[in-house]
């Protein structure tokens, strides 16, 4: 089970947009996510008449690595640490480690 799966809302931690907020867009394997608006870079992208593509400058969300973002808590309003636990009825879940919050019931 991931610390950070797609859709979740997280804050970066570190970087150039360390404090920003955004979407889960992607998990990779190699343990980095995609996540909405953050880490924008603008690609050079030459034209694919084939594809339908045209050609120019295109901004594009790169991935950042996992330990560069927290789990934003709405409780608390700000970024927080993960951990597991099996409830009663055999189900792991995720859980906030500040106030024990379960993150997906």
């Amino acid at each position: 089970m991931q610390r950070i799966k797609q859709g979740d809302d997280v804050i970066v931690t570190a970087g150039k947009d360390k404090g920003r907020r955004g979407t889960v867009v992607k998990v990779l394997t190699d343990d980095r996510v995609v996540v909405q608006n953050i880490n924008m870079v603008k690609k050079h992208q030459k034209p694919n008449p084939t594809a339908g593509q045209p050609g120019g400058i295109i901004d594009k969300e790169m991935p950042i690595h996992v330990s560069n973002v927290m789990l934003f808590n709405p409780a608390k309003g700000k970024g927080d640490r993960v951990g597991f636990k099996t409830l009663e009825d055999g189900r792991k879940v995720r859980y906030f480690k500040s106030d024990n919050e379960v993150v997906d019931a």
